[in-house]
This record gives C-alpha cells, structure tokens and sequence, in this order.
C-alpha cells in the first residue's frame, strides 16, 4: 500500500478499503494507548490549520486536542478574519490564499455546511479547489456533500460493537424530523462507508427528501460489489425490522436552494410536519436488537426519543469520542511519513 502522506480527505470513497482500514486500526491503537510517547511526538512542530465558515462544537474541540496529543498545533481560522475574495467583494483568491497557507501550515481543515454556500456542492467545489493549489493534505472538516471524518468515527464505533466484520449487518440511515434544517454530509458518508465494509443499507424518508441522486447510485455499486442489500423505503416504520444500527437524522430537501440561498425556516417548517418520522422506543423494538447512533448534535423529542438517545443501547458518546482518535490517525498518516 502506497504511503498516506500528503494525501487530501474530501470523501471516504476516495479512498480504497485497505486505507480506510490502515487508519481505523491506528484510531484504535492510539486509543488503547492515547499517550503513549510513540504517538505524542508525530506531530512535533507542526501546523494544523482549521478553517470554519461554520461553528462547530465537536468539530473544533476534537481537531485542536488531537493536534496537541500528537505534539503538533491547531490554528483556528475563519473567512470574517481573512481578506477573502467572493462573489460580491474583492479580495484573496483560492489559488493564493492555498499557496501561501501551504507554506506555514503542514495540513488544511476545511468546515462549510449548508447556510454558507448558494447552491448544493458549493462547498466541496471550495474543497477541491484548495486542494488543487495546495501543496499539503486537504481534510473535510464536514462539508455540503460529505463528512469523512464522522463516517471512519462511525465504522469505527460500529467496529467495536458489532465486530470487526460488518459484512450482513443492516445499517438503517433514517430521516428524523426536526428544527435543525441538516445538510447531506453526515447521512451520504455514513451510507457510502457502510456500504464499503459489506454492510446492508436501508436508507428511509418521506417523500420528497431525497438525497444525492449520484451518491444513491455509487451506494448501489458498493452494494452490488459486496452482495448486500439496498434498498429505499418511504415508511417511517418498515425498515427498522430487523435493522442491527439505527442511525437517525434531520436532512434538508433537494429544494433547500431554489431561491439561490439557503431557505432554512421553510425546511424547518416543512420537516416538522413529519412528527410519525422520529425514532422512539417503540420502533427500536423492531430490530435486531439493534444500536442507536448519530453524528450529534441531537434535536431530542424530533429526530430521537430521551429514552433511545440515552438508552443501553446508544453509541452516541463512543462515536462522539472516536472523532478525537480518527482524526489523530487521519493527521499523522497525511501529514507524517507512516
């Protein structure tokens, strides 16, 4: 396997399944070890930038720990703070801003959801294009059409309780109805990563809520590649039937940008008209005695009851906690030579 070092993260599918494993197996070494002085020195004097055009709780908090538990440093950056050109103001463009970050920083974390762009797929145009002009490792920090870094915190959540070989486990990635008005990242990585290591995959929502036509697509392949099962269903209820994981979430429209700007209160009032679509208790009992997870944070009471969210079976807290040590591996194996 060819060395991880200077390559960029904008999607888990980019990657091959030995890649993903390699860093799932280190995440889970450093995570035994956390402190361990091999790890806390691979980073020593090195850089991280990290580049918010959207607030983050865990996103922040897990980035900037995992850069100093390596020894090295996360900068914390946004576009207020910068002389950015955009649409309607001038200033530095993509080319230059890339060029010179590459110069102080030994990597770059990128984070735009889905009020800071215009239209769907803005934000990983923005991706690629740093990744283009830079000369250092291009990191998802969580963008509008993927989110590497939570989909490797979920197998890797996945991994621990439900074994190492998740071939013929059903993943069940629900819509949950909510306030929030959520982007795709979470929900498109969770089924394209799930899909890789020979999960079965049961994407439900209500009509109209339709996700990434070109992404439903390659989960098919992945699933057609591993002799899963696929399959999209419309019933708030059926698919949690026999399901293994249940993975609830709020997510936008196709519509969301019909206006050319993010209409956020009209998909909020829409979602929550939705309120059979919420995973309770009940319709856990359906499965196979399955887990509950999701990428937080949790509109509890829309998209997930108190009692499952906080439930025996909820993984929420270990997925939360595997962000930390993905994101370690993810940072050493592109910006050291491992």
């Amino acid at each position: 396997m060819a060395s991880l070092t200077g390559r960029d993260l904008i999607c888990t599918q980019e990657w091959s399944r030995d890649e993903l494993i390699k860093v799932l197996e280190l995440a889970e070494k450093m995570q035994k070890k956390r402190f361990d002085k091999k790890f806390t020195k691979m980073l020593a004097h090195k850089t991280f930038f990290m580049f918010f055009y959207n607030p983050s709780v865990r996103t922040r908090q897990s980035f900037e720990c995992a850069a100093t538990e390596l020894g090295g440093h996360a900068q914390f950056l946004e576009p207020k703070s910068m002389r950015l050109k955009t649409a309607k103001t001038a200033g530095e463009t993509v080319e230059d801003a890339a060029r010179v970050m590459s110069r102080y920083a030994c990597g770059l974390g990128i984070r735009i959801l889905e009020d800071k762009v215009s239209y769907y797929g803005e934000g990983d145009e923005l991706l690629r294009e740093y990744a283009k002009w830079s000369d250092i490792p291009i990191i998802s920090m969580a963008h509008d059409k993927f989110h590497p870094c939570q989909g490797l915190a979920d197998v890797m959540g996945l991994r621990r309780h439900l074994g190492k070989n998740l071939k013929g486990k059903k993943l069940l990635q629900v819509w949950g109805h909510g306030a929030l008005s959520r982007s795709w990242c979470s929900v498109q990585e969770s089924i394209l990563i799930c899909s890789r290591f020979g999960m079965d995959v049961t994407v439900a929502y209500p009509e109209g809520y339709d996700l990434d036509p070109a992404v439903i697509e390659q989960v098919r392949k992945n699933c057609r590649d591993n002799k899963a099962k696929f399959e999209i269903t419309n019933d708030p209820r059926k698919g949690y039937e026999g399901a293994h994981v249940v993975y609830s979430r709020n997510w936008m429209t196709p519509h969301a940008y019909d206006k050319g700007e993010f209409d956020k209160q009209g998909e909020v009032e829409k979602a929550l008209k939705y309120t059979e679509w919420i995973c309770d208790a009940q319709k856990m009992k359906l499965t196979d005695d399955g887990l509950f997870t999701h990428p937080m944070p949790i509109d509890r009471g829309h998209e997930v009851t108190d009692e499952v969210a906080s439930g025996p079976h909820s993984i929420i807290y270990d997925v939360a906690e595997n962000r930390l040590h993905v994101q370690k591996a993810i940072m050493a194996l592109t910006m050291e030579k491992l």
